[in-house]
């Protein structure tokens, strides 16, 4: 299968790593903005092709692969979709439920496969408690996330000056909404945010937190912090029925810090290269993948009533 992976920053290079060792897989072309650093980073992965232009990327390609800044998702989906080709929408897919909506229907009008990034449905650990989940033998009575950063300039996870400002919200906490409704199994039926004061140079939430739960009374607690000058990522703890787990990535522990493992939960540790695979592997058997932009409406959906909370302004001309 030949893919076009589109940006060529920290995240895109991550996919290009799972990619080198998913079999039968071909990266075609490289599309990227400053043509500097795409040539850099097609010449370190031995990509042949790159450009700036993703219809000249598209060309050469059965799939797409799209880890640009989160602004162009809808305008490079759509175009994707309507050449015909797959496409994996990274993580934020939009910041907007209208452009969700929108992706949601070209998929069904062209008929192509189109999954978006949420690597927490595919990491080993969440793996682990899901498949638990699914055989009845736990119930999840509280999650409670912590998602924590320190950035405080717009740079990327490689240290690296960013084209776009990340956010709490539609990119964070989205890992976090959809994770939880994927566990329980529902959609989330009462929530409430409240958020920090607006960076001024970042124009954006520093400091969130937010809560929710589902009609069955499973209860949600995140918050979520650009401040944070420490350990950096997302801490998960599920309080179950039958156990607590503590996941953070690819490690899992019990509520006793007892670590479980989680190797043989699936063919690989790494959750980009599993997001990855199912998204191949749902092209060729030419099914709906996991993470289908479809599947990821509900996620979005509450994130536009929280930004409506959060933001009364945009509530005003909603």
């Amino acid at each position: 299968m030949k893919i076009c992976v589109a940006g060529q920053g920290a995240f895109g290079q991550k996919h290009l790593d799972a990619l080198k060792r998913i079999p039968e897989v071909e990266v075609t072309s490289l599309v990227g903005g400053n043509q500097d650093s795409t040539a850099q980073v097609a010449k370190k992965y031995g990509i042949q092709h790159y450009t700036g232009e993703l219809s000249e990327g598209i060309k050469r390609a059965d799939a797409v692969i799209l880890t640009t800044p989160t602004k162009m998702h809808f305008r490079q989906g759509e175009q994707a979709m309507r050449a015909g080709k797959h496409v994996l929408v990274e993580i934020p897919v939009t910041d907007s439920v209208e452009d969700a909506e929108a992706l949601v229907k070209i998929a069904k009008e062209t008929g192509v496969t189109a999954m978006g990034g949420h690597v927490r449905r595919f990491n080993p650990s969440h793996q682990y408690v899901h498949k638990k989940i699914q055989k009845g033998e736990l119930k999840i009575q509280q999650m409670d996330v912590q998602t924590y950063f320190f950035r405080r300039k717009n740079i990327n996870a490689a240290g690296n000056p960013r084209s776009w400002t990340d956010h709490l919200l539609w990119h964070h906490a989205a890992h976090t909404i959809d994770l939880f409704q994927y566990q329980c199994g529902e959609t989330i039926s009462d929530c409430y945010a409240v958020q920090g004061p607006i960076h001024p140079q970042l124009n954006i939430a520093m400091d969130m937190g937010i809560v929710a739960k589902t009609p069955s009374g499973a209860v949600l607690t995140l918050s979520l912090s650009f401040n944070n000058d420490g350990p950096l990522g997302s801490f998960f703890r599920y309080i179950c029925d039958n156990g607590t787990f503590k996941a953070f990535y690819d490690d899992l522990s019990d509520g006793k810090d007892n670590k479980i493992d989680v190797s043989k939960v699936d063919v690989s540790m790494d959750g980009i290269e599993l997001e990855d695979r199912e998204f191949i592997a749902a092209i060729k058997q030419k099914r709906e993948p996991n993470a289908s932009l479809q599947q990821l409406l509900p996620c979005m959906r509450v994130l536009g009533k929280l930004e409506k909370i959060i933001d009364p302004q945009r509530k005003a001309h909603a």
